[in-house]
């Protein structure tokens, strides 16, 4: 797996996670890649078969074993922006399931990052994420 498409994994296993692919997330999911590269670079028909690949993967597999795939083929910069978008994107749809939480700091296990440092980028990207005014 490339670092692009082990990013992407993690990013999907995301939003499905918990077993639904909601339309936010699947939204926020392609919007936030599109941004990135080598994404930025790629038409609808390439993204849509890395998608295919990669969703046909979390299907047959869990995405338990996505991410224990994918995690060791980035490095250190790319994991801590891949464990920050995966926590961003698990809040797209402003609930947050005890399945996702498990996903998120299962993602963080299998960083090569410090602990210290992943609790760091999960707090922070809760800390956007609250509604502080309500």
């Amino acid at each position: 797996m490339t670092p692009s498409e082990a990013f992407a994994a993690i990013c999907l296993a995301a939003v499905g996670c918990d077993g639904q692919l909601g339309k936010e997330e699947a939204q926020m999911l392609r919007s936030r890649l599109e941004f990135l590269t080598p994404f930025n670079r790629q038409s609808e028909q390439e993204m849509g078969l890395l998608f295919d690949r990669l969703l046909s993967q979390l299907r047959q597999s869990g995405w338990s074993a996505l991410i224990a795939t994918a995690a060791p083929c980035l490095n250190a910069a790319q994991q801590e922006t891949a464990l920050a978008l995966a926590a961003h994107l698990v809040r797209a749809d402003r609930e947050v399931r005890p399945v996702e939480e498990t996903f998120l700091q299962e993602l963080a296990s299998l960083l090569t990052l410090a602990p210290e440092r992943c609790a760091q980028i999960l707090e922070v990207v809760a800390i956007l994420h609250r509604d502080a005014l309500a």
